[in-house]
């Protein structure tokens, strides 16, 4: 009953899965513009927040399998070096509509906690070198500020190097 209560009153099931692991955090809401080319940049600026400290998250097709890489906005995913951060021979951009029915999140808004079915993840190395970063909170205009290590240790991701600038 708890877990509806904090949905109501505006959280989404990453914000849940933060609060529910006891993991401090901060919310940062902003207006989302449709208009705008880039999900990612567009928080960086309406939060005023470094791109190398913002992260995007992608699902890949590695070998059949998706999985989630989470990168700074400031550059791409390197699709060969996911594989191979996962043992895999090779790794392709998911199907959206795959990527938004496995995650229960909308492209723009998906977030690597509170995943309705929890994938394999991949943190860019680059996320050790800061006290906290942003992620998605599971929405378009809303993310969640919190540790590295915290994000992480939620999703039992590996760290490795997978984020080109």
């Amino acid at each position: 009953m708890a877990k509806k209560a904090k949905k109501q009153s505006g959280g989404t099931p990453a914000t849940v899965a933060l609060t529910e692991a006891g993991v401090p955090f901060t919310v940062h809401a902003y207006e989302h513009d449709p208009s705008h080319p880039s999900y990612g940049e567009e928080a960086a600026e309406a939060m005023d927040v470094s791109p190398e400290r913002v992260f995007k998250t992608l699902v890949a097709d590695v070998d059949g399998a998706l999985v989630v890489a989470v990168v700074p906005v400031a550059g791409s995913l390197d699709l060969k070096a996911l594989a191979t951060a996962v043992g895999g021979k090779r790794a392709v951009m998911a199907d959206p509509a795959a990527a938004e029915r496995t995650t229960g999140y909308v492209r723009g808004g998906i977030s690597p906690l509170g995943q309705r079915k929890r994938l394999r993840t991949v943190l860019d190395s680059s996320a050790s070198g800061h006290a906290t970063i942003c992620v998605s909170a599971g929405r378009r205009g809303m993310e969640v500020e919190l540790s590295p290590g915290d994000l992480a240790k939620l999703t039992e991701a590996v760290s490795a190097p997978v984020g080109r600038t």
